[in-house]
């Protein structure tokens, strides 16, 4: 994508090192100068809006992204206007902000301000710009990260820069056609992701279940929703290879494993996204490299693994060792039960009051019937399937490079075009309607949700 733009004609000192110079014809204000507390309740039959950090204020029955309780009655819910500023005050360092898009009712733990922009669409862009923040983290309190407050004062001070009515159009105009272009570029990239995993998956499935052998003896495998399976393969419930254990750290110093639908299990220091920190982790579930630790409220998507290291995992999860050793080749145990037939089956086995919150305990768990074959076998099988599934990883690994890059340039460009580094007056681009809508939001990790939640569990036990 090319676009030749230039800066403004003309800039003055801003008197901010951030932003350094800005347009001459562009005016400085006070965040709080144009903004204005707003309290109204007692309006349930408004819609219900949510806050995500990735779109801002969207209407609640359009996500499920935060999966959070919903009480029956929403009279104490705050009253939103479109063009409102809504802020998630405990998640405004991230980004959990926005402009409501229409009239609604948000959490009463939100903050809601009448906001005084000309074009609350540019307001949208400016305040959640890569530039802008940074700021509302800095303006927030709290002992530890994911328990920041944000303080309102210290958000009325926070400077904004503005352009005139008409250059809030076309900035708006502007970087809502890059914005919605860039997304169908990434739609594009994500598409051929999930084409190359559901050839990696068919790969695996096939290997795990079937063998090597394309002529090998089958028999029926006495599991309904498996099929056949080679002759010369066991099949019994997970109680007769598996035992649950339930061991806790006693200092919470050991290394802290994340457990996710999309990368098993690892260790969260190498996550590259921010996650709720517990404030102690004495008491989390102890694991050893070879066990393998199931995240009970999302196995239903997946999210479990072999354990490739020592270390601890939420006290919600559950962690399971081999009854005796060389029962499994680790590698095979993971690969098997993240192929869709098992996934099905953790669904059937998971109680829960809604598909959001479904939870797989050990006594269901425990009588999956696991499929295996001798160890040897299990070991040729996972050496074939990183061999045939070598050039799709690779291929994945550059598609997510690029689509890494495309949100890089478009967060760049956009916080260039409203801070005045560059002018779009005068641009032209396709029209809104050539380029068709799309998310290109993706799955996010789960941990996060599961972990909040074991600390809700533990705060209701004490």
């Amino acid at each position: 994508m090319s676009l030749m733009l230039k800066p403004y004609p003309e800039y003055k000192e801003s008197g901010q090192d951030w932003i350094g110079k800005v347009p001459t014809v562009w005016t400085a204000r006070s965040l709080g100068s144009l903004l204005a507390v707003c309290n109204q309740r007692n309006r349930a039959d408004l819609p219900l809006l949510s806050v995500v950090r990735e779109k801002g204020v969207v209407i609640r029955s359009s996500t499920d992204e935060n999966h959070n309780f919903i009480p029956d009655d929403l009279s104490n819910y705050k009253v939103v206007r479109q063009g409102d500023l809504v802020i998630n005050k405990m998640k405004a360092w991230q980004g959990s902000l926005g402009i409501a898009p229409c009239d609604g009712i948000v959490s009463p733990a939100y903050y809601v301000f009448n906001c005084g922009f000309h074009n609350w669409r540019f307001a949208q862009t400016l305040l959640r710009s890569k530039v802008y923040v940074p700021f509302f983290a800095q303006a927030s309190d709290g002992v530890r990260i994911g328990q920041w407050d944000l303080s309102i004062d210290k958000m009325k001070r926070i400077p904004v820069f503005l352009p005139s009515p008409e250059e809030q159009i076309a900035i708006v105009d502007f970087t809502g056609r890059i914005d919605c272009a860039i997304r169908k570029l990434i739609r594009a990239k994500r598409r051929v992701i999930e084409l190359l995993n559901e050839q990696k998956q068919a790969i695996i499935q096939r290997a795990v279940t079937r063998g090597l052998d394309p002529n090998v003896r089958l028999k029926p495998s006495g599991i309904k929703w498996l099929g056949e399976i080679p002759k010369h393969w066991n099949s019994n419930p997970a109680k007769y290879s598996l035992l649950e254990v339930d061991k806790r750290s006693t200092s919470g110093e050991e290394e802290l494993l994340s457990v996710s639908h999309l990368t098993g299990v690892s260790p969260r220091s190498q996550k590259n996204i921010t996650m709720f920190m517990a404030a102690s982790y004495v008491g989390h579930k102890l694991c050893e490299p070879g066990d393998l630790v199931v995240n009970t409220m999302w196995a239903w998507m997946g999210a479990l693994g072999v354990s490739p290291m020592k270390g601890i995992v939420s006290p919600s999860y559950a962690v399971y060792r081999p009854r005796r050793e060389g029962a499994f080749v680790p590698g095979f145990l993971d690969c098997l039960l993240r192929t869709r037939p098992y996934i099905s089956e953790f669904i059937c086995r998971s109680t829960g009051i809604r598909s959001s919150r479904l939870r797989v305990y050990p006594e269901q768990f425990l009588k999956i019937p696991l499929i295996q074959p001798p160890l040897s076998e299990q070991a040729q099988i996972v050496e074939s399937i990183q061999m045939e599934t070598e050039s799709a990883e690779r291929s994945i690994y550059r598609a997510q490079q690029e689509i890494d890059l495309l949100r890089e340039y478009r967060s760049r460009l956009i916080t260039d075009v409203v801070t005045g580094k560059l002018d779009v007056r005068g641009i032209e681009l396709p029209e809104l309607n050539e380029v068709e809508e799309v998310s290109d939001v993706e799955d996010e990790e789960l941990e996060d949700s599961e972990e909040l939640e074991a600390v809700k569990e533990n705060v209701d036990a004490d």
